[in-house]
């Protein structure tokens, strides 16, 4: 049974510069179908809201650019619920919008907020999860985030140290840290307090909205201005004449470490942000030498350990390649020792300045 006050947003406007070049940004990687099952990730995502969230009350935020390929994949989506943004201005201005948006057509709506490239392993306890966290916000004032108990001293993720417990599984939030260094990381790790910030969120639409004017009013203002235009025809020039005037600002920076009724819900379905190569590399199949392939054929000699990603019917041969990725995509070529993949942001910031856009 799913309710006709539930909403859902995802979130779908990243450019994926950490698998560059496999994900492009005409093509980034929320669209590419990393696992072969036939559906991206977006598509994915889509996928398991549905049990919980009715088709007509699931919002997708994305970058105008990405328009043709949503439509493609999500065919059954309605064009009102594709929400194009006029530029980049990270999640702290795309959640107002859908906020505004969702609640102009639903003032008793509740909502979870969700990225569109993660990866949930264990379908039916995310389903469980999200439901009770639906049944928490509806009772209470509160933003409601979900943490992940961590398995290893992650460096590259945000930290909820929880509080006390206030409802089965749920637990005020002391702090938030924001990618620690490795030594800090083990001792949270340690502690037992800590979980990873997932960066799922539920919230009642008005909850968010009282949020944001307390404590990033700089957007609140903006979308206030046109309050009277959300869920008309003039909403889209209102927010292609305002968003791009909005603060570039993470929802967690501008609000959800500022607020005091910020509580996590403990949880447990095998997620995985899918952040990096190494983390695409633990989470795919391998064949009996732990070679990764993604859509590609491979003939690998004292080689092991490595992901190969080719966006072609190009035949890989390597021999003596151990720990690499190799990833092609027809005018780029990328080989990078997977241990030194945290310097690929680096790489395409340096393909850019020698050679502008065109190979990103």
């Amino acid at each position: 049974m799913v309710s006709n006050h539930r909403y859902c947003v995802i979130m779908c406007g990243g450019i994926g510069s950490r698998f560059w070049p496999y994900s492009r940004a005409e093509r980034p990687k929320q669209f590419i179908d990393f696992f072969g099952t036939g559906r991206s990730l977006l598509q994915m995502s889509y996928d398991r809201i549905l049990p919980i969230v009715p088709k007509e009350n699931i919002v997708i935020v994305t970058n105008e650019a990405y328009a043709p390929l949503v439509r493609e994949q999500l065919p059954d989506l309605l064009d009102d619920n594709i929400l194009l943004e006029p530029a980049r201005r990270n999640t702290a201005p795309c959640i107002a919008w859908a906020t505004y948006h969702i609640a102009a057509r639903d003032p008793e709506a509740s909502m979870v907020v969700a990225p569109s490239d993660h990866l949930v392993m264990r379908e039916r306890e995310f389903e469980d999860s999200i439901r009770r966290g639906f049944e928490f916000v509806e009772g209470h004032d509160a933003l409601l985030t979900l943490g992940i108990a961590p398995t290893r001293p992650e460096t590259g993720y945000g930290y909820i140290q929880i509080g006390d417990e206030v409802a089965e599984g749920i637990s005020k939030v002391k702090t938030f840290t924001e990618k620690p260094n490795l030594e800090l990381a083990k001792v949270f790790l340690e502690t037992g307090e800590f979980f990873w910030n997932s960066g799922i969120f539920l919230w009642r639409a008005q909850a968010i909205k009282k949020a944001f004017h307390l404590y990033a009013p700089d957007i609140a203002t903006r979308f206030d201005a046109g309050e009277d235009k959300f869920g008309t025809d003039g909403e889209r020039g209102f927010i292609e004449e305002e968003f791009p005037a909005c603060p570039g600002i993470s929802i967690d920076y501008a609000v959800m470490e500022k607020a005091p009724n910020v509580y996590v819900e403990r949880v447990s379905f095998g997620w995985n942000d899918l952040g990096t190569w190494s983390a695409l590399y633990d989470n795919s199949p391998k064949n009996r030498d732990g070679n990764v392939t993604q859509g590609c054929h491979v003939e690998a000699y004292n080689s092991s350990g490595n992901i190969f990603a080719v966006n072609s019917d190009k035949l890989v041969v390597c021999s003596g390649l151990t720990g690499y990725v190799v990833a092609d995509a027809g005018d780029v070529l990328l080989i990078c020792p997977m241990a030194e993949e945290q310097h690929i942001k680096q790489m395409v910031n340096d393909v850019k300045q020698h050679y502008g856009d065109k190979y990103l």
